[in-house]
C-alpha cells in the first residue's frame, strides 16, 4: 500500500483486511523492538499504524496475541529458511563439516538484519524474547524455533561423533546466545582493539562468528 494510500484513508477504515493486517505488524514489530512487550502500548500502536484500537483487537485479539503473531510472522520465517539450507546442505554434501552447517543456522538472521528497518527491528526484539524468562517467553521460543534448532543438534551429532548429544545441547545454547550478541552489535570491539576496529562487515562478522562457534562445538570433551 503506497504512502499517498495511507494519508488518504482515515483512521479505522480500512481498505483491504490482508494489507492493514501486515500495517499493523509492521509497526507493531517496531514498538516491541524499541520498548519491549510490557513497555509497548496498544494505542501507540494503532495510531503508528493509523487505525482505531479496535482493529488491533478485531485482528488479533489481546496485546500478547498481537505479540505472538509478531514472532511468529518472522521467527516462523528464520526457522523455515534454516531447515531449508540444512536441507539443501544435505542433499549436496550427506556428511557435512561442522562449519558448513554453523553457516546454514546463522545465514538466515544475518539476512533478516540487513533486509531492512523491519529485518533489523526483529533481530532487537529476538534479542528481547530470548532474555526473557517468563513462562509465555518460553513457551513462544520452543513454538517457533524447538523444531529447526533440534534438526541443527541433530545435524552436528552425526558431524561430531566424538561429543555426546548432551554436551552438544548446552554448545548449542552457547552457539545462540553468542551470534544474538553479535548480531545486535552488543559487542565491545572499539574498546577491546583500543579504537583500531570500529565496525566489521556483514560477510566478515559471519565469517568469523562461524570459525569461532564451530571449533567450540568441535572441542574436545574432558
Amino acid at each position: 500500500m503506497s504512502k499517498a494510500s495511507l494519508e488518504r484513508r482515515k483512521p479505522g477504515r480500512p481498505k483491504d483486511g490482508a494489507d492493514l493486517r501486515d500495517i499493523i505488524l509492521d509497526h507493531a514489530e517496531m514498538a516491541f523492538a524499541d520498548a519491549g512487550f510490557a513497555g509497548a502500548r496498544v494505542r501507540d500502536i494503532a495510531a503508528r499504524a493509523e487505525v482505531n484500537p479496535a482493529l488491533l483487537r478485531y485482528y488479533f485479539g489481546s496485546k500478547a496475541d498481537l505479540f505472538d503473531e509478531v514472532v511468529r510472522r518472522r521467527g516462523g520465517s528464520v526457522s523455515l529458511h534454516r531447515q531449508l539450507l540444512l536441507d539443501q546442505l544435505l542433499a549436496r554434501e550427506p556428511q557435512p563439516a561442522v562449519q558448513q552447517i554453523v553457516y546454514a543456522y546463522l545465514k538466515p538472521q544475518w539476512d533478516m538484519k540487513y533486509s531492512g528497518p523491519g529485518g533489523a527491528a526483529f533481530v532487537r526484539l529476538q534479542a528481547r524474547l530470548h532474555a526473557e524468562p517468563e513462562e509465555h517467553a518460553l513457551r513462544l521460543r520452543r513454538e517457533v524455533y524447538d523444531n529447526s534448532v533440534k534438526r541443527f543438534i541433530s545435524a552436528f551429532d552425526q558431524a561430531l561423533p566424538h561429543v555426546p548429544r548432551e554436551t552438544l545441547t548446552i554448545r548449542m545454547a552457547f552457539l545462540v546466545g553468542t551470534y544474538l550478541f553479535m548480531l545486535n552489535d552488543l559487542g565491545r570491539l572499539g574498546d577491546f582493539s583500543e579504537g583500531q576496529i570500529s565496525s566489521i562487515g556483514k560477510e566478515e562478522m559471519l565469517n568469523h562468528l562461524v570459525l569461532f562457534l564451530s571449533a567450540g562445538l568441535a572441542a574436545p570433551v574432558d
